[in-house]
């Protein structure tokens, strides 16, 4: 071949392959651009959708809101007829008037009263005697103490008495070892006090004597205290106002037409009325701070598994539930929180009671409601306005300035507290109800209470036929809720850190009439979402509202700094006077 024709071939493969990398090329940029226009299509197809389901999702937040918002005026509406009714019912009369205090020792904090007597400045025996006198006086009107030993706390306060006058053993080794020698108290008939009755407001138990003291009052009895009585509670303490078919009902010391919570609300009214120098009461669900709340006193829920349970009636039934409990103490006076909570603790090492607190140095969080649950009564206007009381006051006097927040999952209090009371097995409410021993038939009760012949409260009964309602343990809402709740307590914990409390309504009216949380059974959320969330509360008073009725807040921190909450409950006791003597000083 040829040379030129050698070159022309090679000439004429340039040009083909020329025209083959331009086609390859045309071809490659086609096929990509129209990847592009594809994955575009396609890009702005779930743009589209997506877009589509926000807004879709937009629409049910906001029909959900409008229907809240719908549900929430209606049962606003609802409140208020029933608010005028009760009004009428127990208006014009109906309230009795209370004792005013005579004897000024009992205006005393324990810790006080513990000091004279120690310092022989009173004895044991005269103290007991004025407490005795005052539960005659006020029980017929109130009706909170429900049990009594007087003989064999009299022989007890000599024996107290005795062993100081001896003076074998120094004042600061008994100031140590038995800080409340000689002070009488009282409890709640569900924490058992040997030799007395324990029913937890059952009428089945109304026979049953405690064969031991719970192991609260056993470290109180350590330390020198000594049991006088018991106090009424609500029937098997499962309702937020205490009365029961063995005790009756117990009133208010400021108003007598209405509730003094539960299930510890005999205590917190023997408390308020000063009967006794200090409480010990129990709550998963508000039991100690909603009767502060309604008496105007002081009440501290420890952090979880610090103040041993044993004796309690009824008992937890699963662990989150023994986490859920606390005992704790109920006292007039703020400064006795602390040394009260050393000795039912064994002042345990993590509470680190012995820690002295800054104010300056805590942080300071607060909000003034739940956000607006639909079934729970809107916080009244006087315990909102202690929230800018609070806050100016921290400023005025420790430069601390009050961080408002708003942690939307507080609305959800509610059904995350009966999430989180759901137990994998264990005995019902109805099992409980037959003292364990069967079951009762809540229908065939309920008919026979339309009669006044039931041994059970219509609230036991009707609790009884509602608890297998909402979610079951396990299932997917059970599940939501647990997360929500879980959410929730990092939110908080985030919140706080170290160096931190929250500030909350623990109710958000004051006392209601006599039945009327049948109208407003959700409000203790308030209070019992803090039990789920394992966080230790103390109740604070802070005065009377417009309607002479105690109001005030409670104060949270995260486990195990109990001792910011106890601190936060002395400043304010300082700066907003505390509680209120009912009846006032003759």
């Amino acid at each position: 071949m040829p040379g030129g024709g050698c070159g022309d071939f090679n000439k004429q493969y340039e040009k083909n392959s020329k025209f083959q990398f331009v086609r390859r090329f045309r071809v490659s940029v086609v096929s990509k651009l129209s990847q592009i226009h594809s994955k575009s299509h396609v890009a702005g197809r779930q743009r589209r959708l997506l877009t589509r389901r926000a807004a879709e999702m937009g629409n049910e937040n906001s029909w959900n809101d409008y229907g809240r918002r719908i549900s929430k005026v209606i049962f606003a509406f609802v409140e208020y007829v029933f608010q005028v009714l009760f009004g009428l019912v127990y208006g014009g009369g109906a309230k009795q008037s209370m004792p005013p205090i005579e004897d000024l020792l009992l205006l005393e904090s324990a810790s006080t009263i513990a000091l004279k007597i120690r310092t022989q400045k009173i004895t044991s025996e005269q103290v007991l005697d004025s407490f005795i006198e005052r539960i005659k006086q006020v029980n017929p009107v109130l009706n909170c103490v429900v049990a009594d030993r007087f003989d064999e706390a009299r022989k007890e306060a000599q024996e107290a008495d005795q062993l100081i006058q001896a003076q074998r053993i120094p004042q600061e080794t008994l100031a140590n070892e038995k800080p409340f020698l000689g002070v009488p108290f009282t409890t709640k008939d569900c924490i058992p006090v040997k030799g007395l009755i324990h029913s937890s407001g059952l009428f089945s138990r109304r026979h049953n004597r405690a064969e031991a003291d719970a192991a609260a009052i056993s470290l109180l009895r350590q330390a020198g205290a000594i049991p006088i009585g018991l106090t009424n509670v609500s029937e098997l303490c499962m309702w937020w106002e205490s009365a029961n078919n063995i005790h009756g009902r117990t009133n208010n010391p400021y108003d007598t037409t209405r509730i003094v919570g539960g299930s510890s609300g005999g205590e917190g009214c023997a408390q308020a009325a000063a009967a006794s120098a200090f409480g010990i009461g129990s709550d998963i669900g508000g039991s100690i701070r909603m009767p502060a709340f309604f008496n105007g006193i002081f009440g501290h829920m420890p952090t979880p598994l610090t103040v041993p349970l044993t004796g309690q009636y009824p008992a937890p039934i699963s662990e989150e539930q023994t986490k859920f409990l606390r005992i704790g103490p109920m006292c007039r006076r703020a400064e006795d929180l602390l040394p009260l909570l050393k000795v039912i603790s064994g002042n345990s090492p993590k509470l680190r009671l012995d820690e002295p607190v800054q104010i300056k140095n805590i942080k300071i969080f607060y909000q003034e409601t739940d956000g607006g649950s639909k079934l729970v009564s809107t916080v009244s206007p006087d315990i909102r306005e202690l929230f800018g009381k609070i806050s100016s006051h921290f400023e005025r006097a420790h430069a601390i300035r009050a961080t408002k927040v708003s942690l939307k999952r507080f609305i959800k209090s509610g059904p995350m507290w009966f999430a989180n009371m759901k137990a994998p097995s264990g005995p019902t409410f109805g099992d409980q109800l037959a003292n364990l021993k069967g079951r009762i038939n809540p229908w065939w009760e309920l008919f026979k209470w339309m009669f006044g012949k039931s041994n059970h409260s219509f609230i036991a009964l009707a609790t009884c036929l509602v608890e297998k309602g909402g979610c079951s343990y396990g299932d997917e809402k059970y599940q939501y809720l647990v997360k929500e709740r879980d959410a929730l307590r990092l939110e908080v914990l985030d919140l706080l850190g170290d160096d931190g409390v929250f500030l909350y309504p623990t109710h958000p009216t004051s006392a209601p009439y006599h039945h009327q949380p049948l109208v407003r059974p959700f409000n203790f959320s308030y209070t019992g979402i803090i039990n789920v969330l394992k966080f230790p509360a103390t109740h604070i008073p802070m005065g009377l509202d417009r309607h002479g009725l105690p109001i005030g807040v409670q104060v949270i921190s995260r486990e195990c700094n109990d001792r910011l909450c106890l601190a936060v409950a002395r400043e304010l006791e300082k700066a907003f006077g505390g509680w209120v003597p009912p009846g006032g000083i003759a």
